[in-house]
């Protein structure tokens, strides 16, 4: 038996859709589908394949999107994040190194009868089930 991880960084927009982003939304889509085939096709090999799906995680982008939407309603950065973090369940955006941590469990040994999923790091934002 071999072994192997394969992870694939998409977005919540896999489970739900963005407003505006219709390509984005449609690639991610793709490459979630792809990884679930992947999966099927591997895990007899000792194979993992997995798909994260951030949400709002403090990131140089994020600072981005932010300071964008600061400008386009008029109102400060800080304004600007604090009402994007009424959204997050968690109250708060969610940090690089949790983020991190699931990707580097997910790519132990340990994880090795996790296959085929979407991973949420989202705070709890995505209101699918």
């Amino acid at each position: 038996m071999g072994w192997g991880r394969v992870l694939n960084v998409a977005s919540t927009s896999v489970i739900e859709p963005i407003g505006t982003l219709g390509v984005s939304n449609t690639l991610r889509a793709s490459v979630a589908a792809w990884a679930k085939t992947l999966a099927g096709e591997v895990a007899a090999n000792g194979v993992t394949v997995n798909t994260l799906l951030p949400g709002r995680i403090d990131t140089p982008r994020i600072e981005r999107l932010d300071a964008a939407r600061a400008a386009a309603t008029g109102v400060e950065p800080a304004e600007a994040r604090a009402e994007s973090v009424k959204s997050i369940p968690a109250g708060r955006i969610g940090a690089t190194e949790e983020f991190g941590a699931v990707a580097a469990f997910l790519a132990s040994p340990l994880a090795g009868y996790v296959t085929g999923s979407l991973i949420r790091i989202d705070g709890g934002a995505v209101k699918a089930i």
